[in-house]
């Protein structure tokens, strides 16, 4: 009688034990490939997409390089990833056309692919969830323009020229001064990595290199704030607008280093990716783009609940 209670029970175990490794493998696993992890950004992109993850009872991971720079090492976490046979994948590229082999090969393993922030130079992401990028840079034009009086010599510090949001973030500005604004003169378009120190060199070097320069934009969070690193201490006054949201710019905002930004809705973002992948794997069909939104943001406004909603630390 105990032996066949112990055998029992024994495969009671073994049972339970089976019937746990069947729920883990069939929790869908999907990994998300961020352009990088340092700015706070990034980190409320995360904190969206594990709220959507909980929601759905799906695995994410998340993570990206250490620097925007990085194209290679993204591109190996990229292959990474795919050797983990996943369900799903997102991708924020920072070359927009490096990512396609492998985005080939998840496409012939029928891993529904999304990509997010920026897109790639193909078709094969499901759809893209992302900012109108060329839209809202346009805005930040309008805003630089309007602040110094329509004419004079702006600069532009970007992130990259490779990536999506790069290439978008540069020409939505550029085009909008040619075409609304043509007494504004581009003096110069810099390239800094996203990264604070070397954006703030380039401005301090911009503002040397241009004694009568009236403006500058920042296209993304380290550019914005490397510029304003490069302003303050090359104490020349003039008027700097940035891009995203961070402790840092709002607190430049707030004491009137930087007149204000647009930011993005990176939690919003992250639930967008998601979402969208937990749809693929239903079978569902998916818009080619989700526009997520962007805001202008000042002192005058970021109080607001609607913007204060979208702004993070």
């Amino acid at each position: 009688m105990l032996n066949k209670r112990i055998v029992a029970a024994v495969f009671g175990v073994g049972a339970l034990i089976g019937a746990t490794s069947v729920a883990v493998a069939e929790e869908p696993y999907i990994p998300l490939i961020s352009k990088g992890f340092q700015h706070q950004f990034w980190q409320a992109v995360k904190a969206g997409a594990e709220q959507s993850a909980k929601e759905h009872n799906v695995r994410i991971t998340f993570e990206g390089p250490e620097t925007e720079a990085m194209v290679d090492k993204q591109i190996d976490m990229l292959s990474a990833a795919l050797a983990k046979k996943p369900q799903a994948l997102g991708i924020a590229a920072l070359d927009s056309k490096a990512a396609i082999p492998l985005l080939k090969r998840a496409q012939s393993e029928k891993i529904p692919v999304i990509a997010f922030d920026s897109g790639v130079d193909s078709n094969i992401p499901l759809t893209t969830c992302a900012t109108d990028n060329l839209a809202a840079a346009a805005l930040a034009a309008d805003k630089l323009a309007e602040a110094i009086g329509d004419s004079g010599e702006v600069g532009v510090i970007v992130h990259d020229q490779t990536s999506r949001t790069g290439i978008d973030r540069r020409d939505g500005f550029l085009n909008e001064m040619k075409a609304k604004h043509p007494n504004i003169k581009i003096v110069s378009v810099q390239y800094g990595g996203g990264d604070h120190l070397k954006s703030a060199e380039i401005a301090k070097a911009m503002i040397a290199a241009n004694p009568n320069i009236k403006g500058i934009f920042g296209a993304n969070e380290g550019s914005a704030e490397g510029a304003a690193i490069g302003v303050k201490e090359s104490g020349k006054k003039l008027v700097l607008i940035g891009y995203d949201s961070g402790k840092e710019q709002k607190e430049d905002i707030n004491s009137g280093l930087m007149l204000g930004a647009i930011t993005q809705n990176p939690v919003g973002i992250g639930k967008c990716v998601v979402d969208s992948a937990v749809k693929a794997l239903h079978g569902e069909t998916l818009p080619k783009k989700v526009d997520t939104g962007f805001y202008w943001y000042d002192k005058t406004n970021m109080s607001d609940p609607k913007i204060a909603a979208v702004l993070y630390d």
